[in-house]
Order: structure tokens, then C-alpha cells, then sequence
């Protein structure tokens, strides 16, 4: 008996995408942007998407089965660019996304709580289904020139936000959120 090659050239498998939304002002969110996405794309069935804030858009939204947001706090809150893609997509996106999990990740000098609030608000107004408990990184940044210096993130972080990406992306995959 001859073995065949089966061919699904018609066959469309129709993929998850995990939409990785983040601002860097000097580059601590960026690193942990990288991580959840590398921790993401470990799961072959998951598309990952990794945008700055300033470039995504309501159907990157509208697209995604889940959302990783990462931003850093400044001032007490989101910082700028990330609180104008809310504002950008937040009304469009009412009553769109209820139910689709996220995830946050915040990164701040010394607290990161303001931010946190923040972020939390929105993904409540949206209904979204919180399915990690929040991530707040402290840089321990508080003279001004540590604000305004390049970050570099400590590698238990970056773990960690890696174990993120791949937890979430496994639960996209199999159906669990």
C-alpha cells in the first residue's frame, strides 16, 4: 500500500491573534513589550501583534481575541500616548469587546498604582476579563536624571513578563478565556 501526501491547500485554519499594545518613553515598556510577545510566540496557532500605542487603531482592536496592554506611569498615570489610544478607541470599542481577556503590565519609578487605576477603569468600561493579576515593575527611578535615562529592566521581570505572553497565548489557543 503507497503512502499519499494529503493536500489542505483549500483548508483555512483561521488564527487566534493576541494584540500587544504599548508606550516607551525610555524603553522599560519596550523591553517588557519584547518579552510578552516572545513568551507569546511560543505558541505556533497564536498570531502574535506587537504595536505602539500611537500606531494601533479601533480595527486592530476589533481584530484581536486578547490584549496585552504596557505602559509606563508618568505623573501619577498613563503616560500620554497610551491614555490618546484609549482616548482614540474607547467609544468605538464600546459594547465590541466585552468578555475578551487582557492582561496589564505597568512600569514605574516607585508606585505605578495611578496608572494601574487608570488602565483598570478602561478595561472595566470596555467589560473586559482580567485574566492575570496586574504586573507593576519599579524602576526605583526617582532624580530626574534616573527619570530621563534609558531603562534596563532586571531579568526577573522580563521572565516573568515572558510567563505572561505564553500563559496567555496557551489560554487564547485552547479556548480557556
Amino acid at each position: 500500500m503507497a503512502c499519499g501526501l494529503v493536500r489542505f491547500d483549500n483548508l483555512r485554519i483561521d488564527m487566534k491573534q493576541l494584540l500587544i499594545i504599548y508606550h516607551t518613553t525610555t524603553g522599560g515598556s519596550e523591553q517588557l513589550a519584547q518579552a510578552v510577545a516572545r513568551g507569546a510566540k511560543q505558541e505556533a496557532t497564536i498570531e502574535v501583534v506587537l504595536l505602539q500605542a500611537q500606531n494601533a487603531r479601533i480595527d486592530h482592536l476589533l481584530k484581536a481575541g486578547g490584549y496585552v496592554f504596557i505602559a509606563p506611569e508618568m505623573l501619577g498615570s498613563l503616560s500620554g500616548l497610551m491614555k490618546d489610544f484609549f482616548d482614540r478607541t474607547y467609544y468605538h470599542a464600546l459594547d465590541h469587546l466585552n468578555g475578551r481577556p487582557y492582561a496589564t503590565v505597568i512600569c514605574a519609578g516607585s508606585d505605578g498604582q495611578g496608572a494601574l487605576r487608570q488602565l483598570e477603569k478602561i478595561a472595566t468600561g470596555w467589560r473586559l476579563k482580567r485574566i492575570a493579576e496586574p504586573t507593576v515593575v519599579l524602576t526605583r527611578a526617582q532624580k530626574k536624571e534616573e527619570i530621563l535615562q534609558a531603562k534596563y529592566i532586571d531579568q526577573a521581570s522580563l521572565q516573568t513578563s515572558e510567563e505572561l505572553g505564553a500563559a496567555f497565548a496557551t489560554g487564547l489557543a485552547l479556548a480557556i478565556f
